[in-house]
């Protein structure tokens, strides 16, 4: 079968997208350095330990494998850190990705399937953003991915590189069948951080910031299921191995929820109630960020059938009460 390189594969959304991959007929290989993501998480195709940083471990692996295109997820992406260590943002993400596209020229592997973001765009409240929104991040994590887009414009330009570039925000749910699921430690993410206070795993939820110019008060996000998400990824493989062109796309719904939402959803999902408290502003938190995603139902033939939230809860929670990773 054909190898698909799949860097941060250990991680949540790369194992996901390794099962899709695996599903669609590829051979997905791991390569993940296990800072953020978890050996048990790799379940459907080889592993290779490894930092982006170290080319040469890059080049082992590409000489091993001859990857015929690359899907690359590894990233730092915390926006409290990213606003207080920015040079770790700067390091990590751009020089890491810097080594895996020169890598990837050099072994002739010359499709590219890049997780980017939509806080590259930064504040644009009440706009459902598109592909031709200006890019504005407001913090290291949002300037890293608008960094690496440019790189792979640079390195098409010179040596052919096809891209296919994802900017999506939130994701949420776990596959529904339980195999892998979203599991960080320490954990940063809304859902999971809910259902652990849900579950007495932590004392309370805290919510940041109840004064944004929202409805409610907090922040409004767009939430696309993972499954959803990783078949965007597939289907982006697949435009780049048909001979199309280098395209970037939205991957949303189009509609955002507040985090009072989402708590309110909770707890008609697992009949708990949801013990929060309230906190200051994070540092680099927009108001509301939606990503229309027109573009990829279009031409990709993307959609997210799974993403409702109370789905996403669901298969979210059914995770949290089975699942977990061990280093």
């Amino acid at each position: 079968m054909t190898n698909i390189l799949v860097t941060g594969g250990a991680g949540y959304i790369g194992s996901h997208a390794c099962k899709a991959l695996a599903a669609a007929g590829f051979t997905p290989v791991t390569f993940d350095n296990l800072v953020t993501g978890w050996q048990d998480a790799v379940k459907f195709g080889p592993f290779e330990q490894g930092d982006l940083l170290d080319r040469a471990r890059l080049d082992e692996v590409f000489a091993k494998y001859q990857p015929a295109a690359v899907m690359h997820f590894a990233a730092l992406s915390q926006v409290g850190e990213a606003m207080s260590q920015p040079g770790r943002y700067w390091s990590n993400n751009v020089t890491g990705s810097l080594n895996l596209i020169e890598a990837a020229v050099a072994a002739g592997c010359l499709d590219f399937v890049f997780s980017s973001t939509c806080a590259t765009y930064g504040e644009h409240d009440n706009v459902v953003l598109d592909e031709d929104t200006p890019q504005l991040p407001l913090n290291a994590y949002g300037a890293s991915k608008r960094a690496i887009e440019d790189i792979l414009v640079d390195f098409e330009a010179a040596h052919g590189l096809r891209h296919v570039i994802f900017r999506y925000f939130n994701v949420a749910g776990a596959d529904p069948e339980g195999e892998v699921g979203e599991f960080h430690r320490p954990e940063t993410h809304l859902v999971p951080l809910m259902l652990d206070a849900i579950d007495g795993k932590r004392d309370a939820l805290t919510v940041f910031g109840t004064d944004y110019d929202t409805p409610d008060g907090t922040c409004i996000r767009d939430y696309v299921h993972v499954c959803d998400l990783v078949d965007a990824h597939v289907l982006g493989l697949n435009w780049l191995r048909e001979g199309k062109g280098s395209k970037v796309f939205n991957l949303g719904t189009g509609s955002g929820f507040s985090v009072r939402e989402v708590i309110d959803h909770s707890k008609s999902v697992t009949n708990r109630e949801v013990p929060y408290e309230i906190g200051p502003r994070r540092a680099g938190d927009c108001t509301k960020l939606v990503s229309g995603s027109v573009r990829a139902l279009q031409e990709l033939g993307w959609k997210p059938e799974r993403s409702k939230l109370d789905q996403m809860i669901a298969d979210a929670w059914r995770w949290h009460q089975n699942g977990h990773y061990e280093k």
